[in-house]
């Protein structure tokens, strides 16, 4: 998508602070964090929202959560806790037209988020 933000990350189009690349997925930190530790993994593929996937991202998917969880043990918050959210379209919180992954840690985590 050629208005894309996270699809222009994804090509380096836009530079942003990288955590993890590999064929099908990138992980960058937000510019607006949320707590101390605040990572965003996509896939290199545009997939708009989470509603979108369909079976054969079954392993697109499972890899998503794998890589958040891998870099939540990298930065540290693994053990202590960490959240992963996916908001889905506008009601759901989600604004960039992108399928995202939103780690969180490094603080305590309220619920209802906050």
């Amino acid at each position: 998508m050629p208005d894309c933000i996270f699809c222009k990350i994804a090509t380096h189009q836009i530079p942003s602070k990288i955590v993890h690349e590999d064929d099908e997925i990138v992980a960058f930190e937000d510019v607006h964090p949320h707590a101390p530790v605040h990572i965003l993994v996509i896939p290199k593929r545009h997939i708009a929202r989470l509603s979108d996937l369909t079976e054969k991202d079954g392993a697109l998917a499972g890899r998503l959560v794998t890589t958040a969880s891998r870099i939540a043990a990298d930065r540290g918050v693994a053990g202590r806790g960490y959240r992963v959210v996916i908001n889905c379209n506008a009601e759901g919180g989600q604004t960039v037209d992108h399928l995202h992954l939103h780690l969180l840690g490094g603080r305590q985590m309220t619920w209802p988020p906050g």
